[in-house]
């Protein structure tokens, strides 16, 4: 696997430590095409997820939000309440009826899905239609995160310069590891 040198950026950056080790975490964490999802952004602070879950009920489901990290994972209610296992790949107990299937196409198996969620986002709600689980995100960023001037005080003048996006989320990472 290629890996990156991110050292010439530590150097022109402050702050952005947990961005870099997100990056490394990326490029570690194994991928997974199971189940498809779309990330979809609706307007400047909200976003939908939404993963295909063909099969699974609201009962199958858990969504769990921990330090940022949104877990999401899927098993079956029948596949940990059903004791028995069936030595037929061809006979199932997926979705309350037992049948010979000549094509099983539809995946039913347990999965666990994880996104890495922005500072001050949050899941607005939840829901689950047509097969699909569609999470809302909103982005609220509280009045002391937002853009404010910062007056510079000169022996006989006083200026005010307004700060960046940049720079304020460089001059809140400082705050937090203070």
């Amino acid at each position: 696997m290629t890996r990156f040198d991110l050292t010439p950026l530590f150097r022109t950056t402050v702050g952005f430590d947990s961005l870099f080790r997100l990056f490394d975490e990326m490029a570690d964490a194994p991928t997974s095409a199971y189940p498809p999802y779309n990330i979809e952004k609706l307007s400047e602070d909200r976003y939908r997820i939404s993963m295909a879950v063909a099969g699974f009920s609201e009962d199958d489901l858990t969504l769990e939000l921990k330090q940022n990290l949104l877990t999401i994972q899927g098993r079956l209610q029948s596949d940990s309440d059903d004791g028995e296992q069936h030595s037929d790949e061809h006979s199932s107990n997926a979705g309350g009826s037992k049948g010979n299937f000549l094509h099983r196409g539809i995946a039913e198996r347990a999965f666990s899905r994880q996104f890495s969620l922005a500072e001050h986002v949050r899941v607005d709600q939840a829901r689950l239609a047509n097969g699909l689980l569609h999470i809302e995100l909103l982005r609220e960023v509280p009045e002391e995160a937002k853009a404010r001037s910062i007056p510079i005080n000169a022996a006989n003048d006083s200026k005010s310069i307004s700060t960046s996006t940049t720079t304020r989320a460089a001059l809140g990472q400082q705050k937090k590891s203070a």
